[in-house]
């Protein structure tokens, strides 16, 4: 079976409430779900105590709280059924969604696609519609035989900087053989020393070697 699992990261959504929301409270805004009628959407979320969700400006919706867990707070708010809206067009696009949750202003979403095509076009689409769109993992399903050759890396280990550094080093071609960009040439395009390029790179495999060794 060639069928994927993906966790997707909207950076800075601000076309999404929750996630523009997300930005002003400390820990992550879970539990996202919502139920729409045929002109206005109500969405409900939850907040660990402490974390107070604002709106009702031009721009957001006004969020009422509605529970209190004691160490979590449920919140709900109503938006227009026409607004643009990353789960359901991802749901609409492709399929149900496994987990949504909002961070730092960053939307994170979930999902399971049959095909690594079928995700790679939704990716290109929701760029064009909600702006950077980033892989936080990925991993593909394996029939019983190959199950044991399955070791998923999660990038999530790795700093900013780190992912970076990786990305620019692997679109230059650094990784090829022979390499079409040395050390320098990364490094430039970096706008860092060769040196602080060797360190974030060393730093970068140490932790993803690791990781698939300890696997």
């Amino acid at each position: 079976m060639p069928g994927v699992r993906t966790e997707l990261v909207f950076e800075r959504a601000e076309g999404c409430p929750v996630a523009v929301a997300s930005a002003d409270v400390p820990g992550p805004v879970t539990d996202i779900n919502w139920t729409g009628g045929d002109e206005t959407v109500t969405e409900q979320v939850t907040v660990d105590s402490g974390g107070e969700l604002d709106g009702d400006t031009d721009d957001m919706p006004a969020f009422e709280p509605v529970f209190d867990y004691g160490t979590q707070e449920v919140y709900e708010f109503d938006r227009d059924q026409t607004e643009p809206c990353i789960c359901e067009h991802i749901q609409q696009t492709l399929g149900p969604v496994t987990d949504v949750h909002a961070r730092d202003g960053d939307l994170h979403v979930t999902l399971h696609a049959s095909d690594i095509s079928g995700l790679r076009d939704l990716i290109t689409d929701m760029s064009e519609q909600f702006g950077d769109v980033s892989v936080e993992y990925l991993v593909r399903s394996v029939d019983n035989d190959e199950r044991s050759e399955l070791v998923p890396v999660d990038v999530r280990k790795l700093t900013d900087r780190q992912r970076e550094v990786l990305s620019t080093a692997h679109e230059m071609g650094y990784f090829e053989y022979p390499r079409e960009a040395n050390a320098e040439a990364v490094a430039e395009e970096l706008g860092i020393q060769s040196s602080t390029f060797a360190e974030h790179l060393a730093a970068a495999q140490q932790k993803l070697m690791g990781e698939l060794l300890d696997a």
